[in-house]
């Protein structure tokens, strides 16, 4: 009688059927390690949102004595703090508005032509973004001090114009990077005119590089506090509000304002993330 000899099955092509198996605990570090991470990034936040509910009974709101929602019913009974954030608010959407459509017609020209002082307007563009605030704020300062310009709301709407400009235009530039311009062309040769073939063809396939350039630009100009504080004059935004009240106490209204601004970011960066998968559909 033959004896069946067991045979060990063969190893999959291009694997050493001699190395070791990875240990089942190393698959975890990096997971562990990723949330860890995060849990700092937001830790922040949730105590900001967790403090917007604390029935304090002083003017410091820095230890939890208990749960309340009274907070949110009164979030505008300071007028001041609700004068500084509609500010805030305002300067934030004209600029983005006003920026996205400067820095798109930037970005396009820059990523599509070439002309006469291409590399000036390149050598600007990244020094606005790599300078520090506080030489931006005091370049800003000593010329609208120079052309007696009364410092309020129009010149720290000049001043978010000029730094979220840059933000925009290299992210369109870096949109129009895998453009392909023969899509225009059959456009042009079917009848479309120029801004025809814009609104239809090029403004939808950069989109996705215009939305982030004005979402980027929005963030900016609502948490900036170093430039506006040079040209804010007696205007107030919410971020020097808040500065200002740290002297004597921040009332809880201002986590409930800021748990508010902070879900606004997040409904905003969902919707365009839908948008954009819908629009890869």
């Amino acid at each position: 009688m033959t004896q069946a000899v067991a045979t060990r099955p063969a190893a999959p092509p291009g694997t050493d059927p001699g190395a070791r198996r990875p240990r089942r605990w190393t698959r975890w570090v990096l997971p562990v390690y990723t949330w860890l991470i995060i849990l700092y990034l937001v830790l922040p936040i949730l105590v900001m949102i967790a403090f917007g509910f604390n029935d304090t009974k002083s003017k410091l709101n820095l230890s939890w004595q208990g749960f309340t929602v009274h907070w949110y019913r009164d979030v505008f009974s300071i007028d001041a703090l609700s004068t500084a954030l509609r500010n805030t608010l305002l300067i934030a959407v004209l600029s983005t508005a006003i920026s996205t459509v400067l820095g798109t017609m930037l970005g396009l020209a820059l990523g599509r032509h070439r002309f006469r002082g291409r590399g000036g307007v390149d050598l600007v563009i990244f020094a606005a973004i790599s300078a520090p605030e506080l030489v931006l704020g005091a370049a800003l300062l000593s010329l609208f001090i120079t052309l007696q310009v009364p410092r309020g709301f129009l010149t720290i709407l000049v001043a978010h114009i000029m730094f979220s400009v840059s933000f925009v235009a290299v992210t369109v530039r870096a949109r129009m990077a895998g453009f392909d311009v023969s899509l225009e062309e059959a456009a042009q040769d079917l009848g479309a005119n120029p801004w025809t073939t814009f609104r239809k063809v090029t403004l939808p396939l950069i989109f996705p590089g215009v939305m982030a350039g004005a979402l980027l630009a929005f963030a900016l100009s609502i948490d900036d506090y170093i430039i506006t504080s040079f040209v804010n004059g007696q205007t107030e935004t919410f971020p020097i509000w808040v500065f200002g009240a740290t002297r004597q106490g921040v009332p809880p209204q201002v986590n409930v304002m800021g748990t508010f601004l902070f879900l606004a970011g997040v409904s905003l960066a969902v919707v365009n993330g839908v948008a954009l998968r819908r629009r890869k559909l």
